[in-house]
């Protein structure tokens, strides 16, 4: 034991002189260099220069740890940033930092299957460097999202690369309470507003994300990505939790893949996806109910209000709830401009007041779930940008909210003894979820 001790602390010691005559000799050889032609200087800057670091260990030097971004060490450049603004062009940049137009052109050329010049966006950063400005750029990096960018090479080849960043990803879970929006429950919670995108994505079918109240609760199991150790979005839901403030029983769904079975199953292994969505806009309220005597807001009269009014932004897509075929794509009266799907042979509905018609839309057109068929207007009897939604049955006008329909069948036994295993495993990560405290990393995938 002793002999290895002392095996052990001669390595390291002969490892720091050879580390310190390595620094002396270095040093040594740098003055040499001077000598030659600084000769009278030379004898007091080497024992200057000797002296000061012959003892000295190898931690104490400085290191200098170059700025590098895109693949660049930015300390060696020039470096100009900015952004596009919609009156830029390639062109006017470069020909103003002294590129020839020759060399612009042939750039463009070569570059075109890459990248199309035409592409670039208004507010997107670019950034030029230079090694010498008075001789042109090097090279030009423009990144129009945080998942790639691409360098445009300004010096002799003269071409234009993609580069996608590597992605990372990694089990993380999230938790809160609405206590005014839900956007806003998501920040205070610590996870990324973006989860409310794939959260609904899970739930669909189940929970009106359009109707919130304080109150509510929600929990999710999901991947969020990472591109060089910073956030970007949040990936798909493995297990899902929301409960209404109202409600005792929480809805639960998870995701469940195999070679015949993919989607999302409740705890009893029956799917999510329904016939029809609860909603046909994302992220909006509900104005105005189903209402069998309601004041119209604009005649002043009280008559029935068969649909419920979404109230959005100008604009918004509207979705078809259910595959069907398009009855109607027309405008008429006080319904404005609407669509009319026939989902089957005693169910349709109705999108009133939208702006314009999505492309392709017209009767005979056959649309699937999710499917954008319009956009949000105030067309015909409407007093702000909504659509009023109705849902015919056996040709009467329903309140769609209060529809039950028999749940679908549950897995095959064989998929149900793989499934209950990995719904036990998000299970418990969910009951793990504190709701007073914020988001936490869970790690591996299980």
């Amino acid at each position: 034991m002793a002999d290895t001790t002392f095996l052990s602390a001669f390595r390291k010691s002969l490892a720091r002189i050879n580390w310190t005559w390595a620094i002396i000799g270095t040093i040594a050889g740098i003055v040499t260099v001077i000598g030659v032609f600084y000769p009278t200087y030379t004898k007091h800057l080497r024992a200057s220069l000797l002296g000061k670091y012959r003892n000295m260990p190898i931690k104490s030097f400085p290191v200098v740890v170059p700025t590098v971004k895109y693949g660049f060490a930015l300390d060696t450049f020039q470096v100009h940033e900015n952004e596009f603004k919609s009156s830029d062009n390639l062109g006017a940049i470069l020909s103003e930092r002294n590129m020839s137009m020759a060399d612009i052109e042939t750039l463009v050329r070569n570059g075109r299957e890459t990248f199309d010049v035409r592409d670039f966006k208004a507010g997107h950063s670019y950034m030029i460097l230079s090694k010498d400005e008075k001789q042109g750029p090097n090279y030009l990096v423009y990144e129009p999202s945080a998942y790639r960018y691409f360098v445009f090479h300004l010096k002799d080849s003269l071409h234009i690369e993609e580069v996608e960043r590597p992605i990372s990803t990694q089990i993380e879970v999230a938790g809160g309470t609405v206590t005014s929006s839900l956007w806003e429950s998501m920040v205070s919670s610590g996870a990324d507003p973006g989860l409310i995108k794939t959260l609904e994505e899970a739930l669909k079918w189940s929970v009106d994300f359009h109707h919130t109240n304080q109150g509510d609760e929600f929990k999710a199991v999901y991947d969020q990505h990472y591109i060089e150790g910073k956030a970007i979005d949040p990936g798909r839901v493995y297990a899902a939790y929301y409960r209404k403030k109202e409600k005792e029983k929480p809805v639960l769904a998870f995701y469940y893949e195999s070679p015949y079975y993919t989607g999302y199953y409740d705890q009893e292994g029956r799917p999510m996806k329904k016939g029809f969505l609860r909603a046909p806009v994302r992220y909006v309220r509900i104005s105005s109910g189903y209402n069998l005597r309601r004041l119209h807001p604009i005649l002043g009269t009280v008559r029935p209000h068969f649909g419920t009014d979404y109230a959005a932004p100008y604009g918004t897509p509207i979705i078809s709830v259910g595959d069907g075929v398009v009855m109607e794509a027309t405008r008429r009266g006080g319904n404005g401009n609407f669509v009319k799907i026939k989902h089957n042979s005693n169910i349709q509905t109705q999108y009133l007041h939208m702006q314009a018609f999505a492309s392709g839309i017209r009767p005979g057109a056959r649309v699937s779930q999710g499917q954008v068929i319009g956009y949000v207007g105030a067309t015909g009897l409407a007093t702000g940008p909504h659509v009023c939604f109705r849902f015919w049955m056996n040709g009467k006008q329903i309140n769609h909210n209060a529809l039950k329909l028999p749940p679908p069948e549950p897995l095959p036994k064989a998929e149900m003894e793989k499934f209950v295993v990995l719904r036990d495993q998000y299970l418990k990560q969910l009951e793990s979820i504190d709701l007073s405290e914020k988001k936490s990393n869970e790690g591996v995938k299980p």
